[in-house]
């Protein structure tokens, strides 16, 4: 620093050459360039190198700074106010600010969970203050002491200073060219087929890259690392049970996966890969001579932390239309322990800008879902031409949920399936979404629930028993969402009510009708592949003595529903109207029948028996929508009857799940009740 003289006291020369003080000018020189090359120069491996070096070098010069700044304190503080005094009492007060924030947000940098924003702040502002008043005062000081004839001196010492700051400065460049990371390999295998044209590597997928070149799977992978003590374990523990990890590890997607490989090729598979195997897809994994047409980065993680949160556009068209960037990664990033853990994630708490960009408002829209929650089959997969497949985007866009222009009226995808709930993650609080605050302790679950209570349990996957209930609770409806109650739906996911006469006469035809009604789901009932999922109506009549007059619905031997069942489901068929019933979609060309539920909307099932004596008549479709059955009964016995109607739900029929597993499975899906109703019959 300058000497601090008035015009009234003739001040000794001061140490402007000087090895302390030379150091001390260039170090604080070259922290201050380096801070500044920290906010606004491009993130690279050397920013981060200067980030460590930065902190590391503030806090090796606190002692020698706050030393100088005392004996140029008590040397100076009886001068007479001046110009360059004031610039000194100025630059001591920023000097003090910055160091006390750069400690502050060292300190949470290396034992918080974040820094904050304010703190980063004002180390910035007091760095640019420290620069401007700073070279205020060096250049008021030494035109006072080139008058003084010690121009020579101060010349020299600041050149001495300037090349101790060039040095510092060059340290973080030098350190990069010694490590810089991991080395990318965003290369397709060289025997990779390009079957559309190289302009679409990923095709018959919609998916594609910012770069149209491929992404080295590990760009994409590595979630367990997010999860490391001090940063997003709560989330990652969500996720890992979720059906968004699973996607590439599905059994039946697996099975069902190879099959297409051998009857279409291997690259046909790359229509399923962008939403379920992206990792994979974008490796070039999904191609000729690759026996296994999942990575073991993809099968792993499916879709990964890093596929959503890189995603930079989507469009709502289906089939996994969305853009998918390369993250550029952090030092030691995929470090789970050790120092290098350590060092990465003090990187990404101190410098968090790079990271901060994979957080973004569009996962707050539904049509950031669409890209993968709306599927569709052309010419390109089936060899005839366009089909709609599931599509649970446009459902909900047409349905009552959707209150355009009113957030605080419409239930959106992220409202429902990822629910808030209390939080200690880092990620907690959020001042984007209309009705959150920064501090409400709160993130958003990435569970995802929806209704697949089948394959976490099949693959054991860590926390399989809590997020099965919690999905089986889920399709109940049970489980409560404050944030949208007073727009939601109290009760039952789908109402189930039986209408029915009170009294009978013995003798007579009785007619029943069991009413079904979407109360809380966002986009049809049942949604996602209808040819696999099952949603049945099982009714069940008893006599007083708790024998069975009539059961509709049964799951009989083998564990398959018996005929004659109500049913939601589709039946899609191929060119030749053969039904499809292994999940053969690539040879879809539409459907012979589909039934589902709309939000909002009500269907009906017809039942009638007769109560005389004798055998059941068979269940018999009376080709209007209903189903007929037949309810045998003593004619002479009176008292009461009791029925009771349940809609039940399994995410995979028993015909498919033996397919894929090669034979008779050992293996069911599990059965959950979404509701029921009874009522009791007089008979007279």
């Amino acid at each position: 620093m300058s000497h601090m003289g008035s015009e009234t006291r003739l001040p000794r020369r001061p140490d402007w050459d000087g090895r302390r003080t030379v150091l001390l000018l260039g170090a604080l020189a070259a922290l201050a360039l380096s801070g500044l090359a920290i906010r606004f120069l491009p993130f690279h491996p050397a920013n981060q190198w200067n980030v460590i070096l930065h902190t590391v070098g503030g806090l090796a010069l606190l002692g020698l700074v706050g030393g100088y700044s005392f004996r140029h304190w008590r040397e100076y503080r009886r001068q007479a106010v001046s110009d360059v005094l004031v610039l000194g009492y100025a630059m001591a007060a920023l000097l003090a600010l910055c160091l006390a924030s750069g400690l502050v947000v060292s300190g949470q940098a290396l034992v918080g969970t974040r820094t904050s924003a304010a703190w980063r702040d004002l180390h910035l502002v007091t760095t640019v203050g420290l620069l401007i008043a700073g070279g205020a005062h060096l250049a008021l000081a030494y035109r006072r002491q080139r008058k003084l004839g010690h121009s020579s001196a101060a010349l020299r010492g600041m050149a001495w200073a300037g090349g101790v700051c060039l040095l510092l400065i060059t340290l973080p460049v030098l350190a990069s060219g010694i490590y810089s990371g991991r080395k990318l390999n965003n290369r397709l295998p060289p025997d990779y087929r390009f079957v559309y044209g190289k302009d679409r590597p990923f095709a018959p997928s919609l998916a594609r890259t910012a770069t149209g070149r491929a992404i080295d799977p590990q760009s994409l992978a590595g979630s367990m690392t997010c999860g490391t003590p001090g940063c997003h374990e709560q989330i990652l523990a969500e996720w890992l049970p979720s059906a968004h990890r699973y996607a590439a590890m599905d059994t039946v997607f697996q099975a069902i996966q190879k099959v297409m490989a051998e009857q279409n090729g291997p690259e046909s598979t790359r229509y399923c890969g962008g939403c379920h195997d992206p990792i994979s897809l974008f490796s070039g994994t999904k191609n000729i001579f690759v026996e296994n047409l999942t990575g073991l980065a993809g099968y792993q993680e499916g879709v990964s932390c890093l596929v959503c949160h890189a995603i930079r556009e989507t469009d709502i068209r289906g089939n996994a239309n969305y853009t998918m960037s390369q993250p550029r990664e952090y030092l030691w990033q995929w470090q789970a322990q050790g120092p290098g853990r350590l060092l990465r994630d003090f990187l990404i708490r101190a410098y968090p800008s790079e990271h901060n960009r994979l957080s973004k408002r569009m996962f707050k829209t539904p049509e950031y879902c669409a890209a993968c929650h709306k599927q569709f089959i052309d010419q390109e997969v089936n060899r005839v031409g366009w089909v709609q497949l599931q599509n649970q985007y446009d459902n909900w866009a047409a349905s009552h949920w959707n209150v355009k222009g009113d957030a605080r009226r419409t239930v959106e995808c992220r409202e429902c399936h990822m629910p808030l709930v209390d939080s200690r993650d880092p990620a907690a609080g959020d001042s984007a979404d209309y009705n959150r605050r920064p501090n409400d302790g709160k993130h958003r679950s990435h569970r995802f629930l929806a209704a697949n209570n089948f394959m976490p349990e099949v693959l054991e996957l860590p926390g399989w028993q809590q997020h099965t209930k919690l999905t089986e609770k889920w399709l109940r409806g049970e489980i409560r969402i404050p944030e949208i109650e007073e727009k939601w739906a109290d009760g039952k996911v789908v109402d189930i009510a039986i209408q029915a006469p009170e009294r009978v006469r013995a003798g007579e035809t009785v007619r029943l009708r069991v009413a079904l009604t979407s109360n809380k789901v966002g986009h049809d009932f049942p949604t996602g592949p209808l040819d696999m999922i099952q949603s049945w109506v099982h009714l069940l009549a008893q006599d007083e003595a708790d024998r069975v007059v009539y059961e509709s619905g049964r799951i009989g031997e083998g564990n398959f529903i018996e005929p004659g069942t109500f049913l939601f489901k589709a039946e899609p068929v191929d060119q030749h109207g053969n039904l499809i019933d292994r999940h053969n979609l690539w040879e879809m060309v539409g459907v012979r029948y589909r039934r589902s539920l709309f939000p909002g909307y009500s269907d009906f099932v017809d039942y009638s028996w007769v109560c005389p004596s004798g055998s059941p008549e068979p269940a018999r479709w009376r080709g209007d929508g209903h189903t007929d059955h037949a309810f045998p009964a003593p004619a002479a016995r009176r008292g009461r009857l009791k029925v009771s109607a349940r809609l039940m739900y399994r995410k995979i029929d028993q015909f498919l799940l033996n397919y894929v597993e090669g034979g008779r499975s050992r293996r069911t899906a599990p059965v959950v009740e979404i509701a029921r109703d009874e009522r009791t019959i007089e008979v007279y």
